[in-house]
């Protein structure tokens, strides 16, 4: 291994893996064959309005007309494709806005039309029609207590089929007799594409005892009413419709070959933890942190630990703290590394937005708490408040790369030099 600027060689790997699963490739390389109407174009998600723009792009002769719903900021320039952006990662009024005319506007789909929905990571919020006896207001509530509940990204999705008249494949139980083709860039573990904003085109009604054993579990308020809405929604079925064609077209295990590729091509030794790591970000960081330093001590070799997935981190109900999960991870690795000169790490998430924050996530290095002990930071309390953002901001060390407009989840590098 040459020598390298270890935080470039960082940031260069996760932008790679970005460029891996870039929305244009992912489209053009994926579509289906031409339609003989019109092709209706749907959407939601972080990545739908760059996917919306590629397809425009790829198909300039064919009829085509649609609406995609996107997180502000995430959008695209579009011609024939109407870009709404709305909110996340809780559902606002532009969310229902758009679920409402993606129905209206799939009601006309004839025989020969094709349906194109583009869905990636982030369309459960940007995408939201809240049930009959829900206001937007309730919807709102349980997502946010949901969010600090620890609850991994398949249980909220799981609920949020149950609060919503578009999830759970009803936005395609509205294409009437059209084909309906889903792309889809996953940022869910295990790629399942009924979990990617929580499968709008892909039938799964979930029943009554897994919603409730959910909502319970994590303790989630709600007052009878709002029971008694959601139960009688799950007793609903859905309109469901034979399964037309789903590809995933990005995914967190390309991205993560495309990083392996790299390394191995540096001379760089690679261990592959997998794309579906889950569970608090505190946790595995120090599971990462121990792997890390037994093999730091066992070979002299350079080498790469590489995971992917979505870990959660569980916040009291009168905590402010600032940060996401992959900065909350990496607090808790630079402790748990306790200043150990071989291992450099990076977490970001690849939507480039960490949380609710203005960071993709951050680095940590040798030096990471001599530093904040020499600028008076207690990096222990910061972890247990929940303030790793602020550590991070203050050390130089987040990692900003504004809105990437795909989302393959998050990604996390331990570099051994």
């Amino acid at each position: 291994m040459t020598a390298i600027d270890h935080r470039e060689f960082l940031k260069d790997l996760f932008m790679a893996a970005i460029a891996a699963a870039t929305p244009d490739a992912a489209v053009i390389h994926n579509l289906p064959p031409r339609p003989a109407g019109r092709c209706l174009v749907v959407g939601a998600g972080k990545a739908s309005a760059a996917m919306a723009h590629a397809l425009e792009a790829a198909w300039p002769e064919v009829v085509m007309e649609g609406v995609v719903a996107t997180p502000y900021g995430h959008g695209a320039r579009c011609q024939k494709i109407r870009i709404i952006e709305a909110g996340h990662p809780v559902p606002d009024a532009n969310s229902v806005a758009a679920a409402e005319d993606m129905l209206s506007f799939l009601g006309d789909a004839g025989a020969n039309d094709l349906v194109i929905a583009l869905i990636s990571g982030g369309g459960s919020a940007c995408l939201a029609l809240p049930i009959t006896g829900m206001t937007l207001a309730q919807t709102q509530d349980i997502t946010r207590q949901l969010l600090r509940s620890g609850a991994p990204i398949a249980a909220m999705n799981t609920v949020r089929k149950a609060l919503c008249r578009i999830k759970g494949g009803r936005l395609a139980a509205a294409a009437g007799p059209a084909k309906v083709a889903t792309l889809v860039i996953s940022d869910v573990p295990g790629d399942d594409p009924a979990d990617v904003a929580s499968g709008p085109t892909i039938p799964c009604q979930p029943n009554d005892e897994l919603v409730f054993g959910i909502l319970d579990q994590y303790r989630i308020d709600m007052t009878a009413d709002v029971r008694l809405a959601i139960a009688a929604a799950l007793r609903y079925p859905i309109d469901t419709r034979p399964q037309d064609e789903v590809r995933i077209v990005g995914s967190p295990a390309r991205s993560l070959d495309a990083i392996a590729a790299i390394a191995h091509a540096q001379g760089i030794e690679v261990v592959q933890l997998g794309d579906r790591i889950e569970g608090e970000a505190a946790s595995v960081a120090k599971d990462h942190a121990r792997l890390a330093m037994r093999l730091a001590d066992s070979s002299q070799s350079p080498m790469i630990i590489l995971s992917g997935g979505e870990t959660t981190v569980t916040m009291q109900a009168n905590s402010d703290g600032r940060g996401g999960r992959n900065t909350e991870y990496q607090l808790a690795m630079a402790l748990a590394l306790e200043a150990h000169p071989r291992i450099w790490s990076f977490a970001g998430d690849s939507d480039g937005i960490d949380g609710a924050s203005d960071a993709a996530g951050a680095l940590v290095s040798p030096d990471t708490l001599a530093r904040a002990q020499s600028a008076g930071l207690n990096a222990a309390q910061a972890l247990a408040d929940h303030q790793s953002y602020d550590i991070f901001a203050a050390l130089g060390d987040l990692v900003i790369t504004g809105p990437t407009r795909t989302n393959i989840n998050d990604i996390r590098l331990q570099l051994i030099i």
